[in-house]
């Protein structure tokens, strides 16, 4: 019994891609370009904290301790 290709829709353009497709998530290279230049120009932006314990190590290092209570 024969599966079908698995589909997923271009996050750019909405057109359906097949995951054979070569640009796959993205149905051309068009698509992914545009993808890129949001993320680079700050269109997107990941919303949720940062849990791992190792990262926020780094970050606390690098930066000045400061109480939720003091204001600007």
């Amino acid at each position: 019994m024969a599966t079908a290709p698995k589909a997923l829709f271009c996050p750019t353009c909405r057109k359906v891609v097949l995951a054979e497709c070569e640009d796959f998530p993205f149905c051309s290279d068009r698509c992914r370009i545009l993808d890129l230049g949001k993320w680079a120009s700050g269109d997107y932006k990941i919303s949720s904290p940062i849990l791992d314990p190792e990262v926020l190590e780094g970050l606390d290092q690098g930066m000045p301790h400061r109480r939720r209570d003091e204001e600007d």
